[in-house]
């Protein structure tokens, strides 16, 4: 057989291909060693362990299947994501019974408490309800009495026993005392009426500024109102739907944790610890996977004692 040490080849235009025209050989009629997979056929790499920490491994993988068993088997199961109950938002933001169909519409609160709304005949109203009120008849016939009661008791019974020691009674003088009396009763009642009303002019001003500040802010809390709802909505139902998903691929995402298992021995791995359904147990497992993962340069017993470690830093976390 030959042994090539060198071989020339040049580009023929008309072939379009390499030609072969120089080489150099060597005749060789020694052993030959040759390939078991020659021509092309396909090659298995299998990578092998020390028994011991094979054994290790295995038993990892034991303890890894039988507690994704048992988190992930029966109802009863307290790591089993069936027993959630979805959340209905109405109920939970207005209480049983209520749904935001039960209250009007923001256009129509704001029609009945702003777009009609008409300042002046509101002024008219609330002036004449606090100014001309019964209260104030009320009050002015009350100081009335009073003063009729004083003139009586103490003015009167003066006047007249003057007038009679001047043997007046009779003459047009007490009349007209008594005609100055009745005027200064009556002056006195219309201006005790004329204080009272101007007094409760503020107070009518006041009012008004309140019901049209209510009037508003009725409005404003409504909107606010609607607008919290609906944000809150959007995150019930995000809450509720990202459980219904985490419920059905909680067992894929055990698996997840399962595979990152089965290449602890490949040293450190990259898991998915935000995967869908995790729940508490999501941190024994990936603190117990991690830990094994990084000790495991450091052999069998340092990927055990890093698995045992990080699962009980996951369980505090």
């Amino acid at each position: 057989m030959k042994v090539y040490n060198y071989i020339s080849f040049y580009w023929d235009e008309a072939k379009q291909e390499y030609v072969k025209d120089y080489t150099e050989y060597e005749d060789y009629e020694g052993p030959v060693a040759l390939c078991g997979s020659g021509g092309g056929g396909d090659t298995k790499v299998e990578v092998r362990y020390a028994e011991y920490i094979e054994g290790y491994h295995h038993m990892f993988l034991d303890a890894i299947h039988n507690f994704r068993e048992e988190i992930t088997g029966g109802l009863n199961n307290p790591w089993n994501f069936l027993p959630y109950t979805n959340i209905i938002c109405d109920d939970a933001f207005f209480g049983a019974g209520y749904l935001i169909s039960s209250f009007p519409s923001l256009y129509d609160m704001f029609g009945k408490f702003m777009a009609g709304l008409d300042i002046e005949v509101l002024w008219s109203q609330v002036f004449e309800d606090t100014v001309n009120s019964p209260v104030v008849d009320t009050l002015v016939a009350a100081e009335a009495a009073l003063m009729d009661a004083d003139i009586e008791a103490n003015i009167l019974p003066r006047f007249q026993t003057g007038m009679r020691d001047m043997n007046s009674v009779m003459a047009s003088t007490y009349i007209i005392g008594k005609a100055m009396i009745e005027d200064a009763r009556v002056k006195a009642r219309s201006k005790y009426q004329a204080e009272l009303h101007y007094k409760l002019i503020p107070a009518a001003v006041e009012r008004w500024k309140v019901h049209l500040d209510w009037n508003k802010n009725v409005t404003t809390v409504y909107a606010e109102l609607m607008k919290f709802y609906f944000m809150a909505r959007i995150d019930v139902d995000e809450a509720n739907y990202s459980q219904i998903a985490k419920g059905n691929l909680w067992q894929f995402t055990c698996f997840e944790f399962e595979r990152a298992a089965l290449g602890a021995m490949q040293a450190a791995q990259n898991t998915r610890t935000g995967t869908a359904g995790e729940s508490g147990v999501k941190g024994i497992l990936s603190g117990a996977l991690s830990g094994a993962g990084m000790g495991a340069v450091g052999g069998p017993w340092g990927a055990l004692a890093g698995g045992v470690l990080g699962g009980l830093g996951g369980a505090l976390s």
